[in-house]
């Protein structure tokens, strides 16, 4: 029995013994890998790599113009504040000024429509302004597409155009109104005028001359006004009204002498 348990006990200390000389055979081996890492000089770990489109935001790019975020959001708030734009710095306001008073000059309450009005006034406005509107392409918005602006150049550029075509419509009187109102001192020369004044003497010309043109367009029809209610009056019809007699005649009159085609006339000639 004796005999059977030291047999045992020689096997397992001569299995330790092996194991221990494998392990240190394996650490011998392993030694040189240990000793060409330094734990107080660490590898930087590799950045993981990222595949697909990313997201950038940038305002000029890198020679390839305004990202295209950029470029919708100032589409965007150009398209709120286009109304505005429209009304203070066109010919709209005057057309559409002059063709509402055509129309009351006429007698007619509804006829045009409004809205017939307000589209003729947007094309022959867009007819009006279309050099300028090519200039200010070509000087600010096409330069600033493609990178060769910065925003605020471009914006510069393109109040260039529209600056001279408000100027030349503008009475200095006018400028003068504004520039003393606003407690400002006087320009020394037209490039001095801020827009804040501009467009509001412009606005206020552009009225003067709507208001100008439907005087001379009122009188004949007054005139014709006048006539018919004489008659009446004389004829002792008391009870008829003058306008639905001389409705008829204002409308033969307007369009013998082609009264539409002589107010567009007037009206693209007075920017000439």
């Amino acid at each position: 029995m004796i005999r059977i348990l030291s047999g045992k006990a020689s096997w397992v200390v001569r299995s330790v013994m092996l194991g221990a000389a494998v392990a240190a055979s394996l650490l011998l081996a392993a030694a040189p890998s240990f000793a060409a890492t330094d734990p107080e000089d660490p590898v930087a770990p590799t950045p993981p790599a990222v595949e697909g489109p990313g997201v950038t935001v940038d305002l000029y790019g890198v020679n390839e113009g305004p990202s295209s975020s950029i470029v919708v959001l100032i589409a965007i708030t150009l398209l709120s504040v286009a109304p505005s734009l429209m009304l203070m710095t066109t010919s709209f306001t005057k057309i559409f000024v002059v063709l509402a008073l055509t129309r009351n000059a006429l007698g007619l309450q509804s006829t045009p429509p409004t809205q017939v009005l307000a589209g003729l006034a947007l094309f022959l406005s867009l007819f009006v302004m279309g050099p300028v509107l090519s200039e200010i392409n070509e000087i600010g918005v096409q330069p600033y597409l493609a990178g060769d602006l910065s925003f605020a150049d471009g914006l510069e550029g393109a109040t260039g155009p529209l600056r001279e075509f408000m100027l030349a419509s503008t009475r200095e009187s006018d400028i003068a109104l504004m520039t003393r109102t606003a407690g400002a001192e006087n320009p020394a020369t037209a490039a001095d005028v801020p827009m804040t004044t501009l467009m509001p003497a412009f606005m206020l010309s552009e009225l003067r001359a709507a208001f100008i043109i439907g005087f001379v367009i009122f009188v004949p029809f007054l005139v014709i006004d006048l006539v018919v209610a004489g008659v009446l009056m004389s004829m002792g019809m008391m009870m008829l009204p003058p306008v639905m007699v001389s409705l008829p005649f204002k409308l033969l009159l307007f369009v013998l002498v082609d009264g539409w085609s002589l107010i567009v006339t007037a009206l693209v000639g007075s920017y000439g």
